[in-house]
């Protein structure tokens, strides 16, 4: 993936690891649902469903304040290219 040179190294350290962490939960959440049983009221299924979960539940919510955080400092790059 290519970015715009404006970027700092650290910029693109960031964006890279969170959109790997966010990748990884949405990948086990579809994992749940197409190949471990899916979720019923009282959780998945399957032991691996039960592994796949706690895995989403870790990396969603890392993935998104690491990408949050990288479209910020992203914006920050910018605003330090144009003046």
């Amino acid at each position: 993936m290519r970015f715009p040179a404006y970027l700092q190294p650290d910029t693109r350290t960031l964006l890279r690891t969170g959109l790997w962490i966010f990748g990884t939960g949405v990948a086990c959440v579809l994992a749940i649902h197409l190949f471990l049983g899916g979720i019923g009221r009282q959780g998945p299924h399957t032991n691996g469903g039960w592994l796949a979960l706690m895995i989403a539940m870790g990396c969603l919510p890392t993935g998104s304040l690491t990408m949050l955080l990288a479209i910020l400092k992203v914006i920050g790059d910018f605003r330090r290219r144009n003046n």
